[in-house]
């Protein structure tokens, strides 16, 4: 259950203002590593232990949302509107887990190292083949993409209630002390 009426748990919370912190700085060093090759080396230094850390973060993510059931949706939110939600959560959570497997697979096919932090290096997860490197690459770019598309819609629904709906759809979500947390303290 959540800790409020129409809340998410607090480690439900903690993990979404998490990953959704990581997710928009690896998208940011994703494009910079292509605008500024002179930055290249050390924001792949970066962009490689992070992408492992949301792969983490993702599986456990993904664990807690199958063992806590979320709260209803709002009364705001037609059946439609219901069905979209639904499977855009579900496709977030596949690009979460599919977009840092694909970049591991695809150094490990290169024969890079999967450097994590200092001597700490990950095992290879796909063989050495050139061609399954820039089959992997594309596929990571072509995610990467459909990751920012999903993220920003995302981002785009939540504003839209937020602002022009007004019906405190983030309170679901939200770290912070809301209207709708108080009253159901006061109501109790």
């Amino acid at each position: 259950m959540s800790d409020k009426p129409g809340r998410f748990t607090l480690p439900s919370r903690l993990l979404h203002w998490s990953m959704a912190a990581m997710v928009i700085a690896q998208l940011l060093l994703g494009v910079t590593m292509v605008a500024s090759l002179s930055y290249y080396p050390l924001l792949l230094a970066i962009h490689r232990p992070l992408g492992i850390t949301i792969l983490v973060f993702a599986v456990v993510r993904l664990v807690n949302r199958l063992t806590h059931r979320p709260p209803p949706f709002l009364a705001t939110m037609g059946r439609r509107e219901r069905k979209i939600a639904t499977w855009s959560e579900y496709l977030l959570y596949a690009l979460l887990l599919a977009q840092p497997l694909i970049g591991w697979a695809m150094l490990a096919a290169a024969r890079y190292p999967i450097i994590l932090f200092g001597p700490l290096h990950l095992p290879g997860i796909a063989p050495h083949n050139i061609t399954l490197y820039a089959v992997l690459r594309i596929s990571h770019s072509i995610l990467a993409f459909v990751l920012f598309l999903t993220f920003t819609a995302h981002m785009s629904a939540v504003l839209f209630h937020t602002l022009v709906l007004r019906d405190r759809l983030i309170d679901r979500m939200a770290l912070w002390p809301t209207k709708s947390a108080a009253a159901a303290d006061h109501q109790a």
